[in-house]
């Protein structure tokens, strides 16, 4: 199931954004301010990855101006605001599943909506056809010949429960086949049939939504007792969530590293797990070859910092073979820190196996130019093959100038009009289209595409530069004839 189209209304700075499309990967560029954030945040209460985060708020969501307004009217007749609709496509074994159970052409379309507002339940839409229903699971169930030309003769799936609740009355004793079919519709039946595939046959297949920004990252230490108490209480922070799948990774739990039988399995595991993510960390991560990232497990002392002075501390240290010197993993770069957080729990919640949709929040911000071309390549060779990706920038270099295709516009439309815009025209917008952009929101693609012709002109081998476009295709047309009579043309590695 692959997410397509995504409309959010109502939520925070957004009133109406218009439908956008996303792609495997699909980056939301725009100025600060102009809603790209809270398009993740109303994304990501559809199915998060941590349940307790998937209800809407109207207080605190509904777009501030107007919300006594709406409180309002709901309380009289008005129905609750619906925030997020999103259009998902099934992949061919999906469709094969549902129809071995209800026929050839059930699903009139590849396509389900799902739906969520601040009344925050789910409605799920699932165009189905009921004719062909009756007709597979009237072959399905292989009924006998003198009810099967009767039931194959219904429309519709009210009209099939019909004939066989009037056979399983009048007939002794029961077709099998027939007492089983109308079991399934008695289930059936007190919803629709659409809601019936969703609950029974699509709904594991939705992917989650893991949403991860900043204030993820890890702290490099935390006292263990703490966070238990914290996680049995339900009030982990987010910090501690980049933790607890540090600690799962290295197959351990929280009793384990309280008690644990031997130092030297608990030291063992610690190890196995620092050394499988400073691997991750060291293939996409150019800006330092010679880290190491340690775990060590020790008693509190009185010097130690706030809620770590008794009790067990868990302390995470990177060490740089090069200057023989290990510092806390929390003193570190803002940008490695993100990326080690970001690696630790997504690593944990791919241990589970479920389809996940990554919503990545500015994750940039704190790299290099240089670290952010790893992030681009780490996206597009470990997470896209697997996983979606939708993730906020305005920065140049985290934008492939190959896939401007990926690109989505996002604007505030208010804050450039200097009066009151209608509801319908006001708020956050996203864009496809360059041209109904302004020109601030558009200026990270111009120097995407700026750094990408300095980067090949300038630094790059194998750059021939001409004079004109003339003189390109002389070039060309010569190469060509001269390969054609056999003879040895311009090399393909030379960019012109």
């Amino acid at each position: 199931m692959r997410l397509i189209r995504v409309e959010v209304n109502d939520f925070k700075s957004i009133r109406r954004s218009t439908p956008f499309d996303l792609d495997r990967i699909t980056c939301l560029v725009g100025k600060n301010e102009s809603g790209k954030t809270s398009l993740l945040q109303a994304l990501y209460k559809l199915n998060p990855v941590v349940p307790e985060h998937g209800s809407f708020d109207v207080m605190d969501e509904y777009p501030r101006s107007e919300v006594e307004d709406y409180r309002q009217r709901t309380e009289t007749a008005a129905e609750p605001a619906g925030v997020v609709r999103a259009v998902y496509t099934l992949d061919a074994a999906e469709i094969a599943v549902v129809e071995e159970v209800y026929g050839k052409g059930v699903l009139r379309n590849s396509t389900v909506i799902v739906s969520k507002g601040y009344e925050n339940r789910l409605y799920v839409g699932i165009e189905t056809d009921e004719a062909a229903a009756v007709k597979g699971l009237v072959q399905g169930f292989d009924l006998p010949g003198d009810i099967a030309g009767e039931a194959a003769a219904q429309r519709d799936l009210r009209s099939l429960k019909a004939v066989l609740d009037r056979v399983c009355t009048e007939s002794a004793p029961v077709s099998d086949s027939a007492a089983k079919l109308n079991e399934l519709l008695a289930a059936i039946l007190p919803d629709t049939l659409g809601v019936h595939v969703w609950t029974h046959h699509l709904a594991k297949g939705w992917p989650k939504f893991l949403y991860f920004d900043e204030y993820y990252q890890m702290e490099g230490h935390v006292n263990i007792e703490r966070l238990k108490e914290r996680q049995a209480g339900n009030k982990l922070r987010n910090s501690d969530r980049p933790m607890l799948g540090l600690i799962d990774l290295a197959r351990l739990n929280l009793d384990q590293l309280l008690n644990a039988d031997r130092t030297e399995m608990l030291v063992a595991k610690l190890e196995g797990a620092s050394n499988h993510l400073s691997r991750q960390i060291l293939a996409y991560w150019s800006q330092n070859r010679h880290l190491q990232v340690r775990f060590d497990v020790r008693a509190g002392r009185p010097g130690d910092p706030d809620e770590m002075k008794a009790g067990t501390n868990l302390w995470g240290r990177v060490e740089d073979t090069v200057h023989r010197v290990s510092t806390q993993l929390g003193s570190r770069s803002k940008g490695f820190l993100w990326f080690f957080s970001f690696l630790a729990w997504f690593s944990q919640q791919r241990k589970a196996k479920e389809p996940l949709i990554l919503l990545l929040d500015e994750p940039g911000q704190y790299l290099h130019a240089e670290a952010q071309g790893d992030l681009l390549r780490y996206l597009e060779a470990e997470l896209s093959p697997h996983h979606q990706v939708v993730y906020t920038t305005h920065s140049p270099f985290l934008i492939d100038p190959r896939h401007f295709d990926r690109v989505r516009i996002v604007e505030d439309m208010s804050l450039g009009s200097r009066d009151p815009l209608p509801t319908e025209q006001a708020g956050t917008k996203v864009f496809r289209d360059v041209l109904d952009a302004g020109r601030g929101s558009l200026l990270p693609l111009q120097g995407a595409l700026g750094a990408d012709i300095a980067r090949n002109l300038l630094v790059g081998s194998n750059r021939l530069m001409v004079e004109s476009a003339a003189d390109l295709l002389y070039l060309q047309a010569m190469s060509g004839l001269l390969q054609a009579d056999g003879r040895e043309g311009l090399d393909p590695r030379w960019m012109t």
